[in-house]
């Protein structure tokens, strides 16, 4: 998977801006920076010492092109693990393509998406997780997937896998050991000491597996769906959570008639954010077919805002969206709490659980007055057959919120924290998985150990284990690049961004 070449790409976005890189790495890195870089020195950068800046100028042809600043970074001690030269040049677009230009035209070859980060990989630089890391750290849009993934660059997935690797290992060579010199070691009660050991990374694989979907809210967002009645507010709350007019409101029922998708960041969440029709009978076809689409939307949705309009009676449309949002996490807004309410947080209690025990769920039918003092007034018991409460069913907060004068909305805020995150989330000890490719992996290596359990438990030979400890292992390996095929590598920097 080398080629040996030197390759070139800009590193930085191609616009007006104050300055432009150009990244050069490979062998002949700094001959190519020589025949076209001068400067008032006698020594050329080839003669420099590592990790220098010079400054100087790039010439074609004798020509003057930019005045720049050459930074010189000698392998292994670079992001690739070659020789690297990065030119800082002003940042027009012409001026950073004709620097590119000249390094090609001078022995270099244009790089490919990701490839500067693959050949780190491929150098030993990185593992594939934290190669991965890369990529997700340049598209993170809010602060918890920027701390996960700098996270898994500094190396904390990549630190427990191979943990779990080299105990695998331990046992597997254990017991290849213990059968061809049966004389020496025995392998008499080994067994248990295996299962005991393979409960432990089972475990552990488990707990990594249950990060997945906080992992997957960090990266890519939490699909958002605000539903209600027409006129409830939903668009308005939508522009008071953008800061923009981005959704139209006007007094007529049914203006919104489509999903109206926007990505908005509240307080370091991500929220991939859709407006929908109002939830009602219509007899109108297009407002129809943007009901029927709000309720799709709601079945795929994260978190639900529901928002009603306080100032008006619940009717039947409102029974309907709380059965929509039925064992789904949902937020309620009580909207226009500045005018009159006639909805209050204790009818919809008794709305919600009414609708509940209409589809069969079996609740004390009070609120649990515990729950209440600690999670606040929405939450209810469910009772086993004997009449014990048996565990808390929903806890659904409803916040009066006022579009008009932004009440409401630090409450919900704080809401969506301790919704998806427990609060606030510790990137010291806690490790997120935030790749499905990874998640993939895992989920494969738990089969296997679970394999090797059910071959302890029915007392097969110890080869037996061997098979699927080591299909476990590379299960693993997968994860960290130790196994990975070409064709698989080529894929996951292919994703990549140019000149990175």
């Amino acid at each position: 998977m080398k080629d040996g070449a030197t390759i070139a790409a800009i590193s930085t976005a191609v616009s007006s801006a104050g300055i432009g890189i150009v990244r050069m790495s490979g062998p002949d890195s700094f001959g190519i920076a020589d025949r076209i870089y001068r400067s008032g020195k006698e020594k050329k950068l080839c003669e420099q010492k590592s990790h220098t800046i010079h400054y100087g100028y790039i010439v074609d042809q004798g020509e003057t092109v930019d005045e720049v600043l050459v930074m010189l970074m000698r392998g292994p001690r670079s992001y690739t693990g070659e020789d690297t030269v990065e030119i800082n040049c002003h940042g027009g677009v012409y001026v950073v393509k004709r620097i590119l230009e000249i390094l090609i035209e001078n022995g270099a070859r244009p790089a490919e998406p990701g490839e500067f980060t693959k050949r780190a990989f491929l150098n030993g630089r990185l593992d594939l997780s934290q190669a991965e890391a890369v990529g997700d750290l340049i598209a993170a849009q809010n602060q918890y997937a920027l701390q996960s993934s700098v996270s898994q660059l500094k190396g904390s997935i990549k630190n427990e896998i191979n943990d779990i690797r080299n105990k695998i290992i331990y046992h597997t060579a254990f017991i290849e050991t213990a059968l061809d010199d049966p004389e020496h070691i025995s392998v008499d009660g080994y067994g248990e000491e295996l299962r005991d050991a393979v409960e432990d990374m089972s475990g552990r694989i488990r707990r990594l597996l249950e990060s997945f979907d906080n992992g997957r809210l960090m990266k890519e967002g939490i699909r958002t769906v605000i539903l209600g009645r027409p006129n409830a507010g939903k668009s308005s709350l939508l522009n008071i959570l953008l800061g923009e007019e981005r959704a139209i409101v006007t007094d007529i029922a049914g203006t919104t008639r489509d999903v109206l998708e926007e990505h908005l960041n509240l307080s370091g969440i991500s929220l991939n954010i859709m407006d929908t029709a109002g939830i009602r009978e219509t007899k109108d076809i297009v407002e129809k077919i943007g009901v029927d689409r709000a309720k799709e939307q709601a079945q795929q949705a994260d978190l639900i805002l529901y928002v009603i309009d306080s100032s008006e009676e619940l009717d039947e449309n409102d029974r309907e969206i709380l059965r929509l949002i039925q064992g789904k996490k949902a937020i309620i807004l009580l909207n226009k709490s500045d005018l009159n309410m006639k909805v209050t947080k204790e009818i919809v209690n008794q709305a919600y659980l009414s609708v509940y025990e209409d589809i069969g769920g079996n609740t004390s039918g009070e609120p649990d007055p515990e729950l209440i003092k600690n999670e606040g007034n929405y939450a209810f018991s469910e009772t086993d057959d004997n009449g014990e409460k048996e565990k808390n069913v929903f806890k659904l907060p409803i916040i009066e919120v006022s579009a008009k004068n932004l009440h409401g909305i630090d409450e919900l805020e704080d809401n969506l924290k301790k919704m998806f995150f427990a609060g606030n989330i510790s990137f010291n000890d806690e490790i997120y998985i935030t790749n499905v490719r990874h998640k993939n992996e895992l989920a494969e290596a738990s089969e296997a150990l679970k394999r090797v359990k059910e071959s302890i438990d029915a007392g097969m030979p110890e080869d037996f284990y061997s098979i699927d400890l080591l299909d476990a292992y590379e299960k693993l390996g997968n994860i960290t690049g130790e196994t990975i095929g070409e064709d698989l590598v080529n894929e996951i920097f292919s994703k990549f961004c140019m000149g990175k």
